[in-house]
């Protein structure tokens, strides 16, 4: 469990970093943006983000670490950003964050608020925001951020319910669902169910974690709009990202 001595002086000491997940149009294969994600490099070694990010969650920590985010986006995207209007960088909010505050602050004072259309707030079902935290992420898809529910599964109802309550525009399919597509199940039975819920919703759909041409082929064929994975990059610093997105342009 991290404490906030900890963080402060791992802040301080520049010890956090950013990297960058492409994500590809599986329509026509561009990179047509990127998910910022979080590192943090001790003079041990870089530690995993499943030690730190969790712990971190419905503590007042979750809100510094992603005030940080948004000021090193700006400075480390937000040139690019304003160079290609039809791209987009992601950032991973935890709902607690949501609905008290802060969130716009850091946008209007790191810039990112001019640039809304092009930033994609995703957050994740581990934690439904409560009634307060549901008012401001409505309150954010009206300035023209869109928003994304991650780490869905399709096992029940629940991670989809909260659709109903927030005006979501991207759906992100958890990677457990995409390492089941295989040569021996090129088309398990969720894939059917994408399908539907594609026609008759009206969202867009991103899937996680691809890295083979089998899974490639079967969400092109469910007509799955967006992949990130190691098919197509691992995660990589900003001037390789920026570098990534000019020669996938070519």
């Amino acid at each position: 469990m991290i404490n906030s001595d900890e963080f402060i002086e791992a802040l301080a000491r520049r010890e956090f970093f950013l990297e960058y997940l492409p994500t590809i149009s599986l329509s026509d294969g561009r990179c047509i943006g990127a998910e910022a994600l979080t590192r943090w490099k001790r003079p041990t070694g870089v530690v995993s983000p499943l030690d730190f990010i969790l712990s971190m969650e419905n503590t007042p920590l979750s809100g510094m670490l992603t005030y940080w985010v948004f000021d090193t986006v700006a400075a480390e995207m937000g040139d690019w950003l304003r160079a290609h209007p039809d791209s987009h960088i992601s950032i991973n909010i935890p709902p607690e964050v949501f609905g008290r505050g802060g969130l716009m602050y850091a946008a209007e004072k790191s810039g990112l608020i001019e640039l809304a259309p092009q930033l994609v707030l995703e957050l994740t079902e581990r934690g439904l925001p409560d009634a307060l935290a549901v008012e401001a992420l409505n309150m954010a898809h009206k300035t023209g951020v869109r928003l994304a529910l991650d780490d869905v599964t399709l096992v029940d109802g629940a991670n989809l319910a909260i659709l109903v309550r927030c005006k979501f525009d991207i759906i992100k399919l958890d990677m457990s669902l995409i390492a089941q597509i295989s040569p021996l199940n090129p088309v398990p039975e969720w894939v059917r169910s994408i399908t539907a819920l594609l026609e008759s919703s009206g969202l867009a759909v991103t899937a996680e974690g691809v890295e083979t041409e089998c899974q490639l082929l079967a969400l092109r064929e469910a007509k799955v709009q967006a992949a990130q994975g190691f098919y197509f990059s691992p995660p990589i610093p900003a001037a390789a990202f920026i570098a990534y997105h000019r020669e996938a342009a070519v």
